[in-house]
């Protein structure tokens, strides 16, 4: 014959399912919001490395122009990566002749804070190939040397 001793024990109560179920609860909850924090952080960290490949496309731009830059401030609107951005260029004058600061923000159309601001440097151009001119001079000069 069976004790209601050992009836009691075969199973879990009400009170320590509904515990354990409370548990559980609270651990997914944190662990949801964590998985939302971290694609919150993929996205923040995608949109400004485009931000930034846009900004630095610019400033290539403007160099390939191969032109002395006018100070001023230009913007635009471009389609990247399947998403529209809005770029603001500012050109200065640094206090050394010939060479400008180009300051590149970029943001969504329409917002007023940029998402990344990239500076870079534009000189007077100089004479196509001449750079190329030079570093050949100078590795046949090492080439010589040994």
């Amino acid at each position: 014959m069976i004790s209601k001793r050992s009836k009691r024990s075969a199973g879990f109560t009400l009170i320590e399912v509904m515990v354990a179920l409370a548990i559980v609860g609270l651990s997914l909850g944190a662990v949801a919001a964590s998985v939302s924090q971290m694609v919150d952080a993929a996205t923040t960290m995608r949109e400004r490395t485009y931000a930034s490949w846009i900004a630095q496309n610019k400033i290539a731009e403007l160099r390939l122009a191969n032109v002395v830059p006018e100070v001023s401030d230009t913007s635009g609107e471009l389609e990247y990566a399947g998403l529209e951005w809005a770029w603001r260029a500012n050109i200065s004058e640094t206090g050394v002749e010939n060479l400008f600061r180009v300051d590149v923000a970029i943001s969504y159309p329409g917002a007023d804070v940029a998402i990344r601001t990239v500076s870079g440097f534009i000189g007077e151009p100089g004479i196509l190939g001449e750079s190329n001119r030079a570093w050949l001079r100078n590795s046949q000069a090492v080439g010589e040397d040994q």
